[in-house]
């Protein structure tokens, strides 16, 4: 059963009367197997070419096979489920360590310590790199790690000095106006601009000027500018301008794309990119994806990384499976992936060790008669009628002391401070990352926070380190959440969005009943093919009266800045509900964070599509005899949670669902318990 935090996140309400059954889920990783639907219909770990695919056969890398078992389905797609079209624009982070090995890394750490005490024109070898793609991503990850730094390439060798324009631009400006200027510079955004802090100083800022100007004057243009009584040094990119150290080939990389499938194990998306990213020397947002799949599961999505050529990818294979991650049909494409961009997901579950709900005294042979009973009524009631379209758990995050939604209800107040204390507000675990978590609640010392943190959380080490350079008061937690991907900005306020859609979902439910009523919101049903888009109609009191639609066609509003309410007693309880919350008149827009929630209409209920059982007995924690249609499998892979009790069954489901809906919350009306 889950912990108690989960039955308050997804309400006790469910669609069908049948008793249903107790039994557990993810006791092993190939428990649980979720696979990607593409647009056109097909599954990503069997497709072998996809629209998107470049129109060459020799580009096209769908040989590499991956050398684990493919063993069969997992939960959870939290895709863009609101209409989000989103590319992430995060300044991502670079592991050197992995970029360069970890002793060329550490050397590279003292080469730039030495320069900080006492200046030098000493040069350091990072090795030689015979690939051209790899030589370009680590003069990108050097400079974004090291601004004062210039790499220089001798072929296949690439060395690091001191950048002398660097130095002596720090003599007139402080060091970190120095290495923002200097990332500033090398992002090369055109019509881009940065601005240096208050300066009063007429001669001081003369002399920025001449430097500038005589060091990129064919990059920038400079002026001095007014505002409220301080006067500062504006930079701007020329629209001409041409990048430094920037040849065509460098162009041209940039705009390669490589599709690929990633199969992962026990691994979230999100940290998966964050390793591929290092290793590769790219940014986590030049990955781009449909949908987030669970953690605690074996997953397959498709991915596509720009900046990265398909024999590159291809020579991270090996390193990437010592990681828990298969990459597979390899292959050039024409664009990026768009979030939402998929038809639903695919899943295989077992649940082991069934037993009816309640006490039970029955005898092997009676209980296993009445299980299959029992399965059959629940399988054939979700089959018809389907079940509440609740968010699952897993949209609001795994820990347990602080839920998502609450640092999202933080964000959309715009309280940046506190939405970074909840969100490193620790368990009660004495573990490297709570130790590290409880360090910066404790002392607020994000310096020594972000020692203790272990490498592997990306999340907290980016904040950390922005809130290390830009303190830890409301304008330095804003830098932090900057420092995070979109995608990750975003979640924390869906989560809130989420947890309110639930609610209101259980609260119409028990005072409207389970019929279309007037008030309520549906898709306008044309009686013309060529129709244009849908659009939200209210049923009338006649449409109420003739049945004219049934609660499967109801929608219910994911609080947003572009979404219609009810026009009956949920209008009120939404705008009651947000109120609670202190954000009466939100506009869902926290400008700061460059984040906007236009909502979306979620249909109340979901339906599985192509749902299919077997039930089988179950020995000494191997699955056995069968019950009825099925081949019994060997359970070899490493088990999560507990064992099998020998002789009881075991129940294996497979379905497909759209994206945005929750496996566990389909078994969870299947089994009317939290499996």
């Amino acid at each position: 059963m889950k912990q108690d935090s989960d039955a308050t996140t997804v309400p006790a309400c469910f669609i069908s009367n049948h008793e249903g059954f107790l039994g557990s889920i993810k006791n092993f990783i190939k428990d649980f197997v979720v696979t990607e639907i593409d647009t056109s219909g097909q599954r990503v770990n069997t497709a072998t070419n996809t629209p998107d695919s470049a129109s060459s056969d020799e580009n096209n890398e769908t040989g590499a096979e991956c050398k684990w078992n493919n063993h069969s389905s997992q939960d959870n797609d939290v895709a863009a489920d609101c209409g989000l079209d989103v590319t992430i624009p995060s300044p991502g982070s670079f592991d050197l360590s992995v970029i360069l090995g970890q002793s060329v890394s550490e050397e590279l750490e003292q080469f730039v310590l030495t320069l900080k005490e006492k200046p030098t024109k000493q040069e350091l070898s990072l090795g030689s790199f015979t690939d051209k793609h790899h030589r370009a991503n680590v003069h990108r990850a050097v400079r974004h790690r090291f601004p004062f730094l210039m790499t220089v390439t001798i072929q296949p060798e690439i060395r690091v000095r001191e950048d002398p324009d660097y130095r002596e631009l720090s003599q007139l400006v402080t060091e970190d106006e120095a290495e923002d200027f200097f990332r500033f510079i090398d992002a090369k955004v055109r019509g881009s601009s940065y601005t240096f802090g208050p300066d009063d100083d007429k001669d001081h800022r003369t002399v920025v000027h001449h430097f500038l100007s005589r060091r990129f004057g064919k990059l920038v243009e400079t002026k001095s500018f007014t505002d409220q009584g301080t006067t500062a040094i504006s930079v701007r990119l020329r629209e001409q301008g041409r990048p430094k150290k920037r040849s065509a080939e460098e162009r041209k990389e940039e705009e390669v794309y490589t599709g690929f499938t990633l199969r992962k194990e026990n691994l979230e998306t999100l940290e998966a990119i964050s390793y591929m990213a290092a290793s590769l020397g790219v940014l986590p947002s030049d990955f781009t994806y449909a949908g987030i799949k669970d953690k605690r599961a074996i997953t397959f999505q498709s991915m596509v990384v720009k900046k990265v050529s398909t024999q590159r990818l291809k020579e991270k294979m090996a390193e990437f499976e010592r990681r828990g991650m298969c990459v597979t049909q390899i292959r050039s494409v024409s664009e990026q992936l768009r979030l939402g961009r998929l038809q639903g997901n695919h899943f295989d579950l077992v649940v082991r060790d069934l037993r009816p709900h309640g006490d039970t005294h029955s005898s092997a042979a009676d209980t296993h008669t009445r299980l299959a009973a029992l399965v059959k009524e629940a399988v054939e009631n979700v089959k018809a009628r389907g079940f509440v379209n609740y968010y699952g758990p897993q949209r609001f995050g795994s820990v347990k002391s602080v839920q998502s939604d609450r640092v999202g209800l933080a964000l959309l107040k715009e309280d940046m401070v506190s939405a970074v204390r909840l969100f490193f507000t620790p368990e009660d675990l004495s573990d490297p990352v709570n130790n590290a978590k409880r360090h910066f609640i404790q002392t607020d010392n994000a310096k020594e926070s972000l020692a203790l943190m272990p490498l592997s959380k990306a999340r907290e080490r980016l904040m950390l380190r922005a809130m290390n350079r830009y303190g830890t008061g409301a304008d330095g937690c804003t830098q932090g959440w900057l420092s995070l991907p979109h995608s990750m900005r975003v979640f924390y306020p869906h989560a809130y969005c989420s947890r309110v859609w639930n609610e209101a979902v259980a609260h119409r439910l028990s005072t409207l009943g389970h019929r279309a009523r007037r008030g309520d919101l549906v898709w306008l049903q044309e009686d013309s093919a060529e129709s244009s888009l849908p659009q939200i109609h209210v049923v009338t009191d006649q449409e109420e009266q003739e049945e004219v639609y049934t609660l499967g066609h109801v929608l219910m509003p994911m609080p947003g800045n572009t979404v219609k309410y009810p026009e009956n007693a949920m209008g009120a309880w939404y705008q009651e509900r947000l109120s609670r919350d202190g954000l009466d008149g939100c506009r869902f827009r926290v400008s700061n964070l460059k984040l906007n929630l236009p909502g979306c209409h979620r249909p109340l209920l979901a339906s599985p599509r192509n749902l299919s059982y077997q039930l089988q007995r179950a020995a000494c924690g191997e699955a056995g005899e069968e019950e009825s249609t099925g081949n019994s499998s060997r359970n070899s892979d490493r088990q999560l949670n507990g064992t099998t009790a020998e002789g009881k069954l075991t129940l294996t489901l497979n379905f497909d669902l759209d994206s945005s809906c929750y496996a566990t919350i389909c078994l969870r009306e299947i089994m009317k318990c939290d499996p």
